[in-house]
């Protein structure tokens, strides 16, 4: 017997391209074929708090080069013995040694039947791992709005935003700060839609 074919509104396909896009970015610089992409990419109006620094790092994309954007990529993100800015969600938000965020995330993509493939080598709460997780739960799982928002709140949003923050006051940021201001947006305007979620 065939499985019913599920479709998914296009205002979902659309928050699940914008999470995929963020994991891409984050986890490695963008290729010659993303930028020119990004370049090409239709402005997003239709939601005012995105539309400016949307803009603003899609236009960045016309004067850059990818082997410029992977040196930044590496000095912020991968770094030698020690990054700029950590990409682990859980750093920003344990406040004591008895807390686990990485432990719980863990449990929880168990719990949807999400497994980490062997040969990535990071963890979870890699703020692309999270995000990636997003896009999955919406587009190909279909997450109920309820499961998206607790997922959303106890796993990406304080750390997301104070991940953005990081990035936004490093010096060797120039493209990822723009990358950074827009995901920081997005995840606003994601927490200002799951508040209207009973």
């Amino acid at each position: 017997m065939t499985q019913p074919l599920q479709f998914v509104a296009p205002e979902e396909a659309a928050r699940a391209s914008l999470y995929g896009l963020i994991a891409r970015l984050f986890y490695a610089a963008p290729d010659a074929q993303l930028i020119s992409e990004l370049v090409r990419a239709p402005a997003l109006e239709a939601e005012a708090a995105l539309a400016a620094p949307w803009r603003q790092m899609t236009q960045a994309c016309a004067n850059v080069f990818p082997v410029a954007l992977e040196n930044e990529h590496t000095e912020l993100f991968v770094g030698t013995g020690k990054s700029e800015v950590t990409p682990y969600l859980s750093h920003y938000v344990v406040r004591h040694s008895s807390d686990s965020p990485l432990l719980a995330l863990r449990q929880q993509l168990v719990a949807w039947g999400i497994g980490r493939k062997e040969e990535v080598p990071e963890y979870e709460d890699h703020i692309s791992g999270v995000c990636e997780t997003m896009r999955y739960a919406i587009a190909v799982q279909q997450r109920s709005a309820e499961e998206q928002k607790a997922f959303f709140e106890r796993f990406l949003y304080r750390g997301g935003i104070a991940f953005c923050d990081a990035v936004s006051a490093s010096p060797k940021a120039d493209f990822y700060r723009l990358v950074a201001r827009f995901t920081r947006a997005y995840f606003e305007v994601e927490r200002a839609a799951f508040e209207m979620v009973e």
